[in-house]
């Protein structure tokens, strides 16, 4: 009875353990689900949409983007982190999500136990956008004038409490030395629409967000955040250049699944992230709009997020924001 017992219980644990490897020899073998935090039309979706149509090609099956935009992206990720953890889930993260637990008292998700990384996507800096019949390319100090000559804090649109152009607002309020009005948005793209309506004055989004409306004429890119100009912005100035060196902060983007899916299927993913990244017509639809796309490990993906949670904890202290 002793031995039929050990073997029974060698026979369900090595059953187990196949499961993954069962799981991901036939995955995908239906649709799968790809959560945007934001409204259509901004840089995470941009990304999102040419990362899914080379997986949807090379899987064989759709991968199907749904925007899910509401709370600083807290909707959307909170939809990836209660999701079934076999893969035909994922979402698209950023750096507000490892924001958000220094920000918001209350989270329904854990951005570092939820969630299983898969892949970096890429990086970006931002752009200072304002409206194009005001101020022309560039034309930063114009703007930094006008906001400390107004009398009334300089109203900056943003896509929400803790997203990165919430926090680049006020690093400019504390840099430049002038009040700011932090008006939220559900995205950058709703953002820089009332930016060329004149309703605010300006936002911070990355190239990619922009790009649509820049092209059109309805704004005008006045700074760029990293430490050397965009090639597609030559005549705007970094913001070492604009004399404020503290202005270092760019966006990043990463592909998340459920904690729990199995090891075999976040591998299958990180490859095709890989290859999609890799893809030249991906990169050079990517590159012309400021976007560095990088890959990574799923290891070095979750160590990314350590420390990101650790450093802008330390930074959102120091920058005075309450939690909500």
């Amino acid at each position: 009875m002793t031995l039929r017992y050990l073997t029974a219980i060698f026979s369900v644990g090595l059953a187990a353990a196949q499961v993954p490897v069962a799981h991901a020899a036939g995955y995908p073998d239906k649709p799968v689900r790809l959560i945007v935090p934001w409204a259509a039309g901004g840089s995470t979706d941009a990304l999102a949409r040419a990362v899914a149509q080379r997986m949807s090609e090379s899987m064989g099956q759709p991968v199907v983007v749904e925007n899910r935009a509401g709370a600083s992206g807290r909707i959307g990720a909170e939809a990836v982190a209660k999701a079934t953890p076999d893969g035909y889930t994922l979402g698209v993260i950023e750096l507000a999500h490892t924001v958000a637990p220094s920000v918001f008292r209350q989270m329904s998700y854990d951005v570092l136990r939820d969630f299983a990384p898969v892949s970096l996507l890429g990086e970006s800096p931002l752009v200072l956008f304002a409206d194009s019949t005001r101020y022309r390319p560039g034309d930063i100090q114009r703007f930094l004038a006008d906001a400390r000559q107004s009398g009334k804090p300089l109203q900056l649109a943003t896509s929400g409490s803790g997203t990165i152009s919430h926090l680049a607002a006020k690093m400019l309020e504390a840099q430049a030395a002038i009040p700011v009005d932090a008006v939220p948005y559900r995205g950058s793209a709703p953002a820089l629409t009332d930016v060329s309506a004149q309703l605010v004055s300006g936002h911070f989004a990355t190239l990619a967000s922009g790009s649509s409306l820049l092209g059109g004429g309805k704004i005008t890119a006045l700074m760029v955040t990293g430490p050397s100009r965009l090639a597609a912005l030559p005549n705007v100035p970094t913001s070492t250049e604009a004399k404020l060196p503290a202005m270092q902060v760019g966006q990043w983007w990463a592909l998340v699944a459920p904690a729990r899916t199995p090891t075999a299927v976040v591998t299958r993913l990180n490859d095709e992230v890989r290859a999609a990244l890799a893809n030249p017509q991906t990169r050079a639809r990517l590159d012309s709009q400021g976007i560095d796309l990088k890959a990574s490990t799923p290891a070095q993906l979750g160590d990314r997020l350590r420390g990101e949670v650790d450093r802008w904890g330390q930074l959102v202290k120091q920058a005075g924001i309450q939690p909500e």
